[in-house]
């Protein structure tokens, strides 16, 4: 993936895109810190998507008329701009969902349930979010494979050493997260890719929260599914990206059935189309799709090698600052994690913690952030998260220190 940006990082102009950052909450500066949640989308998604429906919108792949071929070679155009972000080999390998949840349900249903039965393996992490936990269940439970949880340590780091011990021969799927979304843990998911091919096994990466934070190659990755969601891409939501090899995608059945992804159709056999049509039932979501490609442009203007510079140094400062707020604890230490800060206050509950300072107009998640397993594994209900991204200041971490002290005065 080739960044287009050479200029400086230049904050203030990044968030002048973001035209809900001007709002006021409660009559304060808005400091929104939950991106991890769902990101704001800049003015050049809006727009796009826009002028979609205000002057370009018909169905795709559908008509010979001017405006169908128009929206059509427009879809295809973000196709192509996520195939280059994520340095895909192929244009077809890049298949549209509706998010991160019904891409890893996708997998489960069209690659599990034809090539896993009674005493195979699918290992997934602790740090899973329910999306790429529940789909694994449910083919575990159709076919009689056994699910199997490599642990994370105190630090919410893991370790590729406790991989290598648990994956088997029988190990058929492996389906980690590139980055927790609770922990900010990043998996080492090139090395994990490595061995588990070396037993045989398929690699699926939930990377909703990897390709925010830093640039993806699914080639260099060597990861046999990867993917994510446009919603926390700074992009539009009902959109989401599977990424798959060719090969497997080629083996692959339907995933549903009807309008787009067929051949030819009798009463007595229906064939399939070419990918990447075969797993795009339906009419797509076209808008969003092009609003995608948008949100894609923008990222690569400002260049994700920058972002996630500067979003590191966005959390050195939050680990300078919180450490400061006495009776704060982090949730997640790991070395070289992303710019992901869950906590809890020996004082406060987490949801009185955001109830709180949302009064401040600090926007922070609270809760099991779809996370229970991980929540049980430290003993927690819940816990405070603050998400940094690419438009967040030292002033909005400021804004929150601050009103974390007012929570703690509160409960004192």
């Amino acid at each position: 993936m080739n960044d287009m940006s050479t200029l400086p990082y230049d904050v203030e102009a990044i968030r002048a895109d973001f035209p809900i950052l001007s709002e006021l909450v409660r009559g304060k500066r808005l400091v929104y810190l939950d991106s991890a949640g769902s990101a704001q989308k800049p003015r050049q998604v809006i727009e796009a998507v826009d002028r979609v429906y205000g002057t370009e919108y018909a169905n795709v792949h559908r008509g010979l008329h001017f405006m169908s071929e128009q929206t059509s070679a427009r879809y295809e155009e973000a196709r192509e701009k996520v195939r280059a972000f994520i340095n895909a080999e192929h244009e077809h390998e890049v298949i549209f969902t509706k998010g991160t949840t019904e891409a890893i349900n996708l997998v489960a249903s069209a690659y599990g349930d034809a090539n896993l039965g009674p005493g195979d393996e699918i290992l997934v992490t602790h740090a899973e979010h329910h999306s790429n936990i529940v789909p694994w269940q449910l083919l575990r439970d159709r076919c009689g494979a056994t699910l199997k949880v490599v642990p994370v340590d105190d630090d919410g780091s893991f370790k590729l050493s406790d991989f290598d011990e648990m994956i088997t021969e029988r190990t058929k799927i492996v389906a980690f997260c590139h980055v927790s979304n609770v922990l900010g843990t990043v998996l080492p998911v090139k090395e994990i890719a490595r061995i588990a091919h070396e037993r045989g096994g398929v690699v699926v990466i939930d990377g909703a929260q990897g390709v925010v934070h830093m640039p993806v190659d699914v080639q260099d990755l060597d990861v046999d599914f990867y993917v994510f969601s446009g919603h926390k891409l700074y992009g539009p939501s009902g959109i989401g990206v599977l990424y798959g090899k060719e090969a497997l995608l080629e083996a692959m059945p339907p995933y549903q059935g009807g309008g787009g992804m067929i051949n030819t159709v009798t009463f007595e056999k229906t064939t399939w189309a070419d990918l990447p049509d075969k797993f795009e039932a339906g009419t797509p979501p076209i808008a969003q799709a092009i609003g995608l490609g948008a949100a894609i442009d923008y990222l690569k203007g400002i260049g994700m090698a920058a972002i996630a510079e500067h979003e590191r140094g966005l959390l050195n400062h939050a680990t300078q600052r919180l450490s400061a707020v006495e009776g704060l604890n982090f949730v997640g230490t790991a070395a070289g994690k992303a710019s992901v800060v869950s906590f809890t206050m020996d004082c406060a509950h987490p949801h009185d913690i955001s109830t709180i300072i949302d009064q401040n107009g600090v926007a922070v998640r609270a809760g099991h952030h779809c996370a229970q397993p991980l929540m049980d594994r430290f003993d927690l209900p819940s816990t405070a998260r603050a998400s940094l991204g690419l438009y967040n200041t030292n002033e909005d971490i400021d804004i929150l220190a601050e009103s974390l002290e007012k929570v703690r005065e509160i409960f004192r």
